[in-house]
């Protein structure tokens, strides 16, 4: 029987319940879907006990010292209250056990807020790391020799691993398990904890839709939605004006105003986010052209390499090319 991966996270007063939650349902979901657990979980404190979240809801944690720093495979700090983090990194037994357990680790990371500690540690110099995009700016500014992607869901250099935090952590722990035990099994946990889709970690922060439901006006929420549904039909002005019981020069004019682009750019801009998740799977570029709604592969290449620079061969190729590189040392942690 293999033994189990240990995993840490390290939790603290004014901590973010679901960035601690969230990661430890993906590796609890993980363990049901196995004939025997994968992971065993410890949720750390520097002196165990109850630990008050920010959602004023108490977590039970166990004491660092509890847990031989050499003994942990993954090791994440969680999100959190920026001042209680930046306190942790002035506790002596705090930031000893941490940078043991980075050395010996195989991977390690943050959720959310947590990567400004392991920034004030030292343990990130020369990284390329992400956090919540509020905390982008100072974590720039505080640590010069990290670098700071604001755009990212999730980033993976070498063997750290950062997430922008919240939701992001439950999306950078899947792509952890698919790591462990493969893409079927990832898929499976996601279908367990209902999740919409699952999202790969260049995927921005923020996310067109979700740009655009936050400026749309009340007539036009609906319909970002209902486009966003309906990708792989005609989403012409007069198809969405007649939608809107609007005529068609106002139904321009009011969208552009509320949304930002005009109707056919945002479109495309949906088509073309969509796209780049499907170019992750298996789908030729005419299923996924057809998909998303741009009839041919080639409108799909054209309107790809116009918007992001390459092609979507290109893209596929790269992203598979850098996945590959990232397991290729270590391979599977379960062999």
């Amino acid at each position: 029987m293999t033994a189990p991966i240990t995993i840490a996270i390290l939790v603290y007063d004014g901590v973010q319940i679901l960035d601690v939650s969230g990661p430890a349902a993906v590796f609890a979901a993980a363990n049901d879907a196995c004939p025997q657990p994968v992971y065993q979980v410890h949720i750390l404190s520097a002196t165990g006990g109850a630990v008050r979240s920010s959602s004023a809801m108490d977590i039970l944690s166990e004491a660092m010292t509890q847990v031989p720093p050499a003994t942990v495979d993954l090791l994440l700090i969680a999100g959190g209250d920026e001042a209680a983090l930046l306190k942790l990194a002035h506790d002596s037994d705090v930031s000893r056990w941490l940078a043991q357990a980075c050395a010996s680790a195989a991977r390690f990371g943050s959720i959310c807020t947590g990567a400004l500690l392991l920034a004030a540690l030292g343990l990130v110099k020369g990284k390329r790391v992400t956090t919540h995009w509020s905390a982008c700016r100072f974590l720039a500014d505080s640590f010069p020799e990290v670098e700071v992607d604001g755009a990212a869901l999730y980033v993976e250099d070498g063997k750290v691993w950062t997430s922008a935090g919240v939701t992001t952590g439950i999306d950078m722990c899947l792509a952890i398990v698919e790591r462990d035990l493969g893409t079927a099994a990832a898929n499976r946990i996601a279908e367990r904890l209902v999740l919409y889709a699952r999202r790969p970690g260049y995927q921005s922060q923020f996310s067109p839709l979700l740009h655009a439901q936050q400026r749309a006006d009340a007539p036009f929420s609906a319909l970002i939605d209902w486009m966003a549904a309906h990708l792989g039909e005609p989403l012409n002005v007069p198809q969405l004006a007649s939608r809107m019981a609007m005529s068609e020069r106002s139904f321009y004019r009011r969208f552009t105003e509320s949304i930002g682009e005009t109707p056919a750019r945002f479109a495309e801009t949906l088509r073309l986010d969509r796209a780049r998740d499907l170019l992750m799977s298996k789908a030729s570029l005419k299923e996924v052209a057809g998909q998303v709604g741009f009839g041919s592969a080639a409108r799909l290449s054209k309107a790809f390499e116009r918007r992001f620079g390459v092609t979507p061969q290109l893209f596929r190729e790269t992203q598979r090319m850098q996945r590959v590189a990232a397991s290729a040392p270590s391979g599977s942690l379960t062999d």
